[in-house]
């Protein structure tokens, strides 16, 4: 190799951060961000930028003072990418980054073996209401309320790859802004980009759900590689 195209190649390392060889390793995720959670375990969801679909999960556990990565798995965020969960707007397919907790898990299939979140399995007559006008915005409901209109609500058993097994993500839950969006979950794998939740294959779902446990007070982190919704300011 020539000297200038070494010495090329070596400034292009150094640009992109990856440090030269022999150098200490990056930190984990969870370390370099700005908030965590509190608790001793987390889920980060990163897409490579905001217009992006695809990208990766990631679950770990805190020990001994340290993150450690417990599993990852490919990810799908909504088919209008991503954007800052404080500015989203219902309706435009959207998957919102920040931090959040995860209220309680559900699906139509009976929950993996291990799961220790409340698990609350899909009726007939289980709905998730998205209906702004609704007293029920941003709920189950079950049955559907009677000021919940069917077209503003999902009818989740109609949902049987998705829904088979799920978590709330708690954006816009505990205490709801109307117009700002509901029904944001982790889920198991469409066919392809969701209408804002994060999505995984199914195996890596029932994996996280056997790893979660409410006493370890898990949250979500929801970001971009880098930008204004990078995930470490979150």
């Amino acid at each position: 190799m020539r000297p200038r195209v070494a010495a090329l190649l070596s400034a292009s390392v150094l640009v992109l951060g990856a440090g030269p060889a022999g150098g200490p390793p990056p930190r984990p995720l969870p370390a370099r961000m700005a908030d965590t959670g509190g608790g001793t375990q987390l889920i980060t969801a990163v897409a490579p930028g905001a217009r992006s679909t695809k990208g990766t999960v990631t679950w770990w556990d805190r020990r001994g003072g340290r993150w450690v990565k417990a599993g990852s798995a490919p990810a799908r965020f909504g088919a209008g990418g991503t954007v800052d969960g404080a500015k989203r707007r219902q309706g435009t397919d959207t998957t919102p980054t920040g931090l959040y907790d995860l209220p309680y898990a559900f699906g139509i299939q009976a929950p993996p073996r291990g799961t220790a979140y409340r698990y609350r399995p899909v009726r007939d007559d289980s709905w998730w209401c998205q209906d702004n006008g609704s007293r029920s915005y941003n709920r189950w409901t079950e049955p559907r309320a009677a000021d919940c209109r069917a077209a503003e609500a999902e009818h989740l058993i109609t949902y049987p790859v998705q829904y088979a097994h799920a978590l709330v993500i708690g954006f816009n839950y505990h205490r709801p802004v109307r117009g700002r969006g509901a029904g944001i979950f982790l889920h198991v794998d469409g066919r392809g980009a969701t209408a804002g939740c994060v999505s995984v294959p199914e195996e890596a779902m029932r994996r996280i759900l056997a790893w979660a446990e409410p006493a370890a007070g898990p949250h979500i982190a929801i970001g971009t590689a880098g930008g204004a919704t990078a995930i470490t300011r979150y």
